[in-house]
């Protein structure tokens, strides 16, 4: 009982923590509409299961103890980051609130959440922490399915409510009456998150 506390516990201190998923939820919630948050959400939620499985087959180890493939992804983090930033700086003025209902919308509204979340070397260093240090090396294989499960489900749940908030009609009427300026502070914090990202090996 005590594991699965701090299991949740840690979960949620993560999830809620501000970062690059929740400016990446934000973004679509508020130019594509409540459709486009929410399979961004969802796509964070696929994210966190990259990281739970290459922990649980011991890939997550390696990681941990390869600065060079670690540098790598973080690299490639920053570098989508930076990309998806540069895109919403320059984005023109223009809500598409119908984007994410057609196929290629969808998909690109998932895309853009597991992108995000599966190249995220927070959420990597966030489940090796918690499969190495918090659950035991004796604990049962459904149990550790059960927590990646619930890391998922906690993304997925959270990220959907601030979905939900941002596409509220008023709010985003309002965000999207300034959506130049908006667009342009959004980018620059994706870019900035990205730039942030990929100096930090610098200091390891």
């Amino acid at each position: 009982m005590n594991e699965l506390l701090a299991v949740a516990a840690i979960t949620i201190l993560a999830v809620i923590s501000p970062g690059a998923d929740f400016a990446m939820v934000t973004r679509n919630s508020y130019l594509h509409g409540r459709h486009a948050g929410l399979l961004a959400a969802a796509g964070i939620a696929l994210g966190v299961q990259v990281h739970v499985i290459y922990t649980m087959l011991g890939v997550g180890l390696l990681i941990a103890h390869s600065p060079t493939l670690f540098v790598a992804i973080k690299l490639a983090g920053a570098a989508y980051l930076v990309y998806t930033g540069c895109r919403t700086f320059m984005a023109p003025a223009v809500p598409d609130a119908e984007r994410a209902r057609t196929a290629s919308g969808a998909l690109a509204s998932l895309r853009a959440g597991f992108m995000t979340n599966a190249l995220n070397p927070k959420t990597t260093l966030f489940v090796l922490s918690t499969y190495t240090q918090v659950v035991s090396a004796d604990t049962a294989l459904g149990a550790r399915i059960g927590y990646g499960l619930f890391m998922s489900l906690a993304h997925g749940f959270w990220f959907g409510l601030v979905a939900l908030f941002f596409s509220n009609a008023r709010l985003r009427g309002a965000m999207l009456r300034g959506q130049r300026v908006l667009n342009k502070g959004i980018g620059a914090v994706l870019m900035g998150l990205g730039l942030t990202l990929a100096l930090a090996p610098l200091s390891r």
